[in-house]
Formats: structure tokens, C-alpha cells, sequence
């Protein structure tokens, strides 16, 4: 008996010791991997004080554009501190960000911190025995911007608001990203108050964040996919009259209520016909519509460093015949960002395949020493290259002889697309979306201003001013 009570006691005691080991064994890998594994975030986290306080005594690295021109680098506080100057101002506010001890910090300047800071360097995992390197200043990060591209960009946008997105269709390289109206980083603390109150939203990145009805540029999407569903050739011939009847109640009408009478579908897309690419739509139904956004990756987020918000595509399952018509043409409640169009610029120009947009290129150290590489990796390949050339020569036909003949440049051959697209805000937003040369794409381009009008004489010679400069 008194054997029996003694062989369960020390079985409890077993119980309990290999319960508390097990606690302690969890814990010790938890801590492991909050130390080893988390630690960059947790120390460039902008709510961690702690850490923003001891930033401000390290010299951050500059931010470089592609040519190693700066866009931002830091200068004495007179406090004993530093604080960050942006060279160019509201003209890369948006990509660049601002850092401020009050209200935080934006775009590269909060996206990487942690190398800016020299907080993410690899000793940094050491815990405490860090103290024993004084960090005196921080990482540079190379971006894939062209600053003057990007600074010809921003003024060609004049007074109007909107974005611009350029991308190199080979490797994903975002080559200028602008959002309009902009701030002066430099001034934040003191504009704080006017910026985040405005009526026109200069905080917002609208190159990314902004969500617009594409409008005709969709219709290269639709083209695309009724081709590779084979129900049509170059050859299919379409009747335009100006309107198409669509069920009882609803009625597609032409712009301007233009009839384009016998037509193909290059000469469909170079004139921007809405009865033609309704009527594709409504060949397609709603299942292959749906399957077109999500095999071009509508669907699908980013993983690179570009803060995208998600695309709105309908709801296919539940879409009158009138409504499947309508996003057919870019409209209804289908609404995209620039980048996102620029992407699609960027399929055609590189053979149906879509690569993902990133802006960090490399992270060196204050030595040089390269840290970091970024590549270019594949987002996407919804077309094939047979189809993607025949699309890349219909857009061709657009600038030539279409509506997009505004993006014309003498000596060089432009692929493109217009689109004018209505909104119940005001006046429609104005698009154009393209590449250059188009015989060996060098540069893919959106560009979308709002309440613009027309896509064909107010976003197209935007475009076309960028690419000239793009390609000299």
C-alpha cells in the first residue's frame, strides 16, 4: 500500500517536472524565433517608440534612384540628432514618404526602415550584446526610379489630378510612379493638418491606391480572350449601329451614338467600339469573363514592395446580361488601379507575360558593400506570345489610326490604348495605356487623369511626352 502511494507520488512529480520542461523548452523556441526570425519587424515596427527614439540618433542611409541620384538623406537636427531632406519634394513624395517623430512614417521611409535605420542589419539578432557596436549610420536603398523621368512625369500632369505608372515590361522595374496632387515631405509637421483635411487627397497614393473604372482600355483583355477562346478571328467581321439591345430594358449605346457599320476587330479596338466588345462580352459569358480577370492575376496580390489595394471585380455568378456588357467596356462597378494597367501594358509588350512591379533594386551599406539584391520574378502568363503579338499590333492600329493617335512619336513606333471612362463624380477620367518602341519594348506606360475627358487628347500626349523622353 504505502509502495503503491509512493510509486504515484513520484509519478506526479514526473508529470509536473516534464510539464514545467515542456513550458520552459516552448518558451526558449518562442524567444528563439521572436529573436532570430521577428526581430527586423519588431525593431522597425513604428509603434515600437523605443526604437524610433533611438533611431533619430542614427544617421539614416540615403534613398538613391537608379542613376544614384538622392532622393532622400539626413542632416544634423542641432539637437544631436538627425532629421530626413527630400531634394525633390511632392515630386516623389509618394514613393519616398516622409518620416516624422509626430505622425509616423510613409512609403520607403516605413516600408524599410529597419536597413535606413541599420536596425535590420544581421547582428542586430544578437539581442543586447548589439550595444557593443555603435551604430553611427544606416544602409542606403537603391530604388529602380528615374528621377527625371519621374519629375517629366509629374509635370506633364500639370493641374490636373490622376497618376502615371511606367514599368519595364522584361523585368518588372517600376521606372516612375506618380501620384498628383502630392505634398512637400520636408513640411509635413507643419502641413499635417491641411493635408489629411483636404478635399483632393494629397495623402493618397493614387497610383496604387486609387480604384478607377478602366474604361475602353479593358477592351485589349477582351480581345485577347475571345481570341484564345477561339470565338473569333482577325477575320470576324462585327455590325455596328450604334446601339445594341440587350434583354427588355436596357440598350448599350455608342459614344456619341456613332455607328461604325462593318467592322473587324482591329479596326473594332482602334475606333473603341463599344457594341463590338459588348457583344464579345456577352459571347463569352460570365464564367470566361471571370476566368480573364483572375488569369491576369486581378485576383492575385502583389507580393513586392509596392503597397497595392485589391482591384474590385464584379460578381460575375450574380450579373445581368446588361451589367456583363458594360464590364466588357470598363464600366460598371469594375474599378482598377494605374499600376494594375500598366501591368497589362506590359503583357502584351512582353509577349504575355507579366512581370511583378517592384521598386527596391539593392541595399548597400554606408561602405558600399552590397547587402541586398532584388530580381525580377514572374507574376503572371495569361497569353500566349502568338496572340499577345496579335494584340501588340492591334495597338499599334490604335495610335496609328485610332483614337490614340495623340501618342504618336516620329521615328518610333507606339502600341496603345485610350480609354474615356464615365464615373458618377463628375466628368469621365481620361486613360491611355502603352508601350514603346513597340517592335522591342523598352517601356510600358498608364497613365489616367481624372475627370480628364477624352483619353485620346488629354491622357495620350501625357503619355507620349514620358515615352519620348523615356527612349532618347
Amino acid at each position: 500500500m504505502h509502495s503503491n502511494i509512493q510509486d504515484k507520488f513520484r509519478s506526479s512529480i514526473r508529470r509536473v517536472a516534464f510539464f514545467f520542461v515542456s513550458i520552459l523548452v516552448m518558451l526558449f523556441i518562442y524567444l528563439s524565433y521572436i529573436q532570430i526570425y521577428q526581430s527586423n519587424f519588431l525593431v522597425s515596427h513604428p509603434l515600437n517608440r523605443r526604437t524610433t527614439e533611438a533611431s533619430r540618433m542614427v544617421e539614416h542611409g540615403k534613398i538613391l534612384d537608379r542613376h544614384k541620384d538622392i532622393l532622400a538623406y539626413s542632416v544634423s537636427d542641432g539637437a544631436g540628432g538627425y532629421k530626413r531632406q527630400y531634394p525633390y519634394g511632392s515630386i516623389t513624395s509618394h514613393i519616398i514618404g516622409y518620416d516624422s517623430l509626430q505622425y509616423g512614417k510613409s512609403g520607403i521611409e516605413a516600408s524599410h526602415a529597419g536597413y535606413l535605420s541599420g536596425l535590420s542589419n544581421p547582428e542586430r539578432r544578437l539581442g543586447s550584446i548589439t550595444h557593443l557596436w555603435d551604430i553611427k549610420s544606416g544602409n542606403n536603398v537603391i530604388l529602380t526610379l528615374d528621377a527625371s523621368l519621374q519629375e517629366i512625369a509629374y509635370k506633364a500632369l500639370g493641374t490636373n489630378r490622376g497618376a502615371i505608372v511606367a514599368i519595364s515590361p522584361h523585368t518588372g522595374e517600376i521606372l516612375l510612379l506618380v501620384s498628383k496632387p502630392g505634398f512637400d515631405p520636408n513640411n509635413i509637421d507643419r502641413d499635417w493638418q491641411s493635408l489629411s483635411q483636404s478635399d483632393v487627397s494629397p495623402l493618397l497614393n493614387r497610383a496604387v491606391q486609387g480604384l478607377y473604372p478602366p474604361g475602353s482600355i479593358i477592351k485589349t483583355m477582351v480581345a485577347e480572350t475571345a481570341l484564345t477562346e477561339k470565338r473569333i478571328n482577325l477575320k470576324s467581321n462585327f455590325n455596328c449601329s450604334g446601339s445594341l439591345k440587350i434583354g427588355t430594358d436596357y440598350t448599350l449605346n455608342e459614344s456619341n451614338y456613332t455607328a461604325h457599320g462593318n467592322i473587324d476587330l482591329e479596326e473594332a479596338l482602334a475606333v473603341s467600339c463599344n457594341i463590338t466588345f459588348g457583344t464579345l462580352s456577352l459571347q463569352l459569358g460570365r464564367d470566361k469573363m471571370a476566368n480573364m480577370f483572375e488569369k491576369y492575376g486581378f485576383n492575385k496580390l502583389l507580393t513586392s514592395d509596392v503597397p497595392e489595394v485589391p482591384s474590385r471585380i464584379p460578381s460575375f455568378s450574380r450579373m445581368g446580361d446588361g451589367d456583363l456588357a458594360q464590364t466588357g467596356i470598363g464600366q460598371g462597378s469594375l474599378l482598377v488601379t494605374p499600376l494594375r494597367m500598366a501591368m497589362l501594358a506590359s503583357c502584351y509588350a512582353n509577349n504575355g507575360t507579366i512581370m511583378q512591379p517592384y521598386m527596391v533594386k539593392q541595399i548597400t551599406a554606408p561602405d558600399g558593400t552590397v547587402i541586398k539584391n532584388f530580381h525580377e520574378e514572374e507574376f503572371s502568363s495569361p497569353v500566349n506570345s502568338q496572340i499577345a503579338k496579335q494584340i501588340q499590333q492591334m495597338m499599334v492600329t490604335v495610335v496609328n489610326n485610332g483614337t490614340g493617335s495623340a501618342a504618336r512619336i516620329s521615328g518610333i513606333s507606339v502600341a496603345g490604348k485610350t480609354g474615356t471612362a464615365e464615373n458618377p463624380l463628375g466628368n469621365p477620367h481620361a486613360w491611355f495605356i502603352g508601350f514603346a518602341p513597340a517592335d522591342n519594348p523598352q517601356i510600358a506606360i498608364a497613365v489616367i487623369v481624372e475627370n480628364g475627358g477624352s483619353g485620346g487628347q488629354v491622357a495620350a500626349p501625357i503619355a507620349r511626352k514620358i515615352l519620348e523622353q523615356a527612349l532618347r
